[in-house]
């Protein structure tokens, strides 16, 4: 069992440096998953996620003499602004190695706090392999993201902070990829209360610890693809695992829709913007993956708000079309005068919004003297979408719809 003295010290070491985030009642999940539940809102954390409580832990550990050779690391983001920003603190040189696929918000946000950037690799575990080469040539000491027990006591803070604020949970959940900070939250909750439930939730798209998880042995894979990047770890930690199996009690996969009906869902009925990683406990709360916890008090780890700001677009744009407030068009009319207005004619009776107009008289599949319009609109609903469906099929006009 990961000994709970080691999160005590954590504790007192990254006191004075790391925020004591949020831990709030979330009135309109909770209607709709049918539980209590209680967000643990690191996404607001100093550098946007709990990343830096592990990671000030670890360099906070080190020697005078270690220390001052620097340190290295790699990630896929947050970990790395939890280095960078830990390393400023004490003044001394850090340099992350990330892949080369990582949102420029979360490289942007490393070099802001004065680390060196190197990109390489297409995931986590090459920029790890680089990073551990890199780190002993030029003698710099190496901050594992989530392998390493001063890291983990750090992670595992957000336990003692989750029971320590008033309203205890029946169950915890709490994202995964390398597994670090489930170990170390599971190891706190598990000391404070036995009797509250842990459960992990990963991926499916990168679904090496909870295949492990069942297997009760480490299996890795041959390849990662998630949009929730920040948990998008290929290779099992025979460590981590060994932690998990001792202290977690149950493990489930979420996959990318439905982290990005949870993203959006955070966006915008809990007004907070959290990344992918971070939103693996609302998905599985969305989406009925927890059907036992219905009627209890559930506490939700929110592991990280970085969000790349182009994927947040996707999402939106995605979400609106899914939940039937846009809606697009592609309609074949006579290419003639007036044949257009004829078309937002019909629309604007029944008050739809047309927000983008493509015209096309070009493509080999229509025949001479037709054109293609495509046109994207604001819609009020399903059953708005339904009339304006109706109009036009009434009044001849042949329409596709695109996704």
């Amino acid at each position: 069992m990961f000994p709970f003295s080691k999160i005590e010290q954590a504790a007192e070491r990254i006191g004075g440096v790391v925020t004591k985030t949020p831990y709030a009642f979330a009135p309109y999940l909770s209607e709709m998953s049918g539980c209590e539940v209680y967000l643990k809102k690191e996404n607001l954390q100093i550098t946007g996620a709990f990343k830096i409580r592990g990671a000030y832990n670890k360099i906070a550990s080190l020697s005078d003499t270690e220390r001052a050779r620097g340190v290295v690391a790699a990630s896929a983001g947050n970990h790395a602004q939890g280095v960078a920003y830990s390393a400023a603190q004490f003044g001394i040189r850090a340099v992350i190695v990330m892949p080369e696929s990582t949102p420029l918000t979360k490289v942007d946000g490393v070099r802001y706090y004065g680390a060196e950037v190197i990109l390489h690799g297409n995931n986590y575990d090459e920029a790890y392999a680089h990073a551990v080469a890199y780190g002993t040539e030029h003698g710099l000491e190496f901050v594992h993201p989530f392998e390493d027990d001063e890291v983990i006591a750090g992670q595992g803070t957000i336990g003692m902070e989750l029971l320590a604020a008033g309203e205890r949970p029946d169950a915890v959940v709490v994202p995964v990829g390398g597994g670090g900070l489930i170990s170390g939250v599971a190891a706190a909750v598990k000391h404070l209360d036995p009797s509250i439930e842990v459960i992990g939730v990963s991926a499916t798209g990168a679904p090496a610890m909870r295949q492990s998880f069942e297997a009760k042995r480490p299996i890795d894979t041959t390849s990662v693809r998630t949009i929730a990047d920040g948990i998008a770890v290929r290779d099992t930690s025979p460590k981590t695992l060994e932690y998990i199996l001792e202290s977690v009690d149950r493990f489930i996969g979420v996959d990318d829709e439905e982290i990005a009906n949870a993203i959006l869902f955070l966006l915008e009925k809990q007004k907070l913007s959290v990344e992918g990683a971070g939103a693996v406990g609302v998905a599985a709360l969305l989406h009925k993956k927890l059907p036992h916890l219905v009627g209890k008090k559930v506490a939700v780890v929110l592991s990280g708000g970085n969000v790349d700001v182009t994927l947040l677009s996707v999402i939106i744009e995605k979400g609106l079309l899914k939940s039937f407030r846009k809606m697009k068009l592609t309609v074949t009319l006579v290419d003639r005068p007036g044949s257009l207005m004829q078309l937002t004619e019909l629309l604007k009776s029944l008050n739809a919004n047309i927000v983008h107009i493509a015209y096309d008289r070009t493509s080999t599949d229509l025949d001479y003297g037709d054109a293609n319009v495509t046109i994207h609109l604001e819609t009020k609903g399903e059953a708005h979408q339904n009339q304006i469906r109706d109009l036009l099929h009434r009044h001849g006009y042949l329409s596709q719809e695109g996704h």
